[in-house]
């Protein structure tokens, strides 16, 4: 099997990256591809995954370096999923956004996401206790 290359990679094509996110079935970000473009150069971290020169998974976050570290799009290219790939690109956000004290992300409610994000230490709002937490987004 070919070497596994996880690094910060922020300058990626449309054209590398719409293959990766319709291979999840992201088409929210594939119907734009301008717009998905502008996501990643907006992102304050990018990091890729690559075997043989193919990108396999990405990871993005936003952060202000600080205080907030948002976790976004974790995915990884269905052919490689199960093989540690969304494991080493999360660790290396945080492993980069280390001194900051709030990790946040939404993902779907299925307990493969809830078992994986908990094995990298993160808990869902409600499990910190009544009335401790609140989260709230918008969609528009």
């Amino acid at each position: 099997m070919d070497h596994l290359v996880v690094a910060a990679e922020p300058d990626l094509t449309t054209d590398e990256l719409l293959p990766l996110y319709e291979s999840v079935g992201w088409s929210a970000y594939t119907r734009r591809p301008e717009q998905l473009r502008t996501a990643i150069a907006g992102s304050s971290y990018v990091v890729t995954a690559r075997r043989a020169g193919r990108l396999a998974g990405l990871a993005r976050a936003l952060s202000d370096d600080a205080t907030i570290c948002y976790l976004q799009d974790v995915l990884v290219h269905p052919d490689e999923q199960r093989r540690g790939i969304g494991r080493a690109l999360v660790r290396a956000v945080l492993d980069r956004y280390a001194a900051v004290r709030q990790k946040v992300l939404l993902t779907d409610d299925e307990p493969a996401q809830r078992a994986f994000y908990e094995s990298l230490g993160y808990a869902e709002i409600r499990d910190f206790g009544e009335g401790t937490l609140r989260a709230f987004v918008r969609f528009d």
